[in-house]
């Protein structure tokens, strides 16, 4: 018997995300149900350096619970992880705040580590597609300042290429998921303290696993 994993889909028309409840970042997609939980395990070697980065104990065999199943739309074809799921509105008392905020920490140092060994220039996909590493690197850096936004930070826009800027806006970021929620939305806005960090640690975890699969030969 492995340790319960909470799981939550949303099912777009070509794609189907399942998501780790309760591991911030481990999402992954395919184009069924049953192929997207098998995708999630099969991502639980590489998200467990994750959570060793974050001191959090990490179970060697996990036991799948589906608690809930909700229609995706254009963002979850598109490829992100974009519904707000029930689970995502309890609340965080102060001892979970902690760790849900370092696997955020965590997915970010993944992602700078991983960059720091790639080549400038990455494979690309078979139809010739694909950011190279500095793109990429300034992609998730920007993005990040919208996911700033979205959980109540107003500050201007940083030069993603700016490690200093970047790593205060970060730290304001985490600051933010470590304090205890009541589940509502962050700054009267749309995203809850769960799914923030749901969808903050999988974009840098997304990228970080696409530049170590596109850094070598195909």
């Amino acid at each position: 018997m492995g340790e319960r994993l909470a799981v939550v889909l949303e099912a777009g028309d070509k794609k189907v995300f399942a998501s780790a409840l309760d591991w911030p970042g481990w999402s992954r997609s395919a184009k069924t149900r049953d192929e997207a939980i098998e995708r999630l395990l099969e991502y639980a070697p590489r998200y467990a350096p994750v959570a060793k980065r974050a001191r959090v104990a990490f179970p060697v065999a996990f036991d799948v619970d589906v608690v809930q199943w909700l229609t995706g739309g254009s963002g979850t074809d598109f490829g992100v992880p974009s519904r707000i799921h029930d689970a995502d509105a309890d609340p965080v008392g102060a001892a979970e705040a902690k760790p849900l905020a370092a696997l955020v920490e965590a997915s970010w140092a993944e992602f700078d580590g991983v960059a720091s060994k790639a080549p400038a220039e990455l494979r690309k996909g078979p139809r010739g597609g694909g950011r190279d590493r500095d793109k990429m690197v300034g992609h998730v850096n920007e993005s990040d300042w919208y996911y700033a936004r979205e959980i109540g930070l107003k500050l201007r826009q940083p030069d993603p290429k700016d490690a200093t800027a970047m790593a205060a806006m970060r730290s304001d970021m985490l600051e933010i998921l470590r304090r205890p929620s009541d589940g509502k939305p962050l700054a009267d806005r749309k995203w809850t303290q769960r799914y923030a960090a749901r969808r903050i640690a999988w974009h840098a975890l997304d990228h970080a696993w696409e530049m170590e699969d596109r850094s070598g030969p195909g």
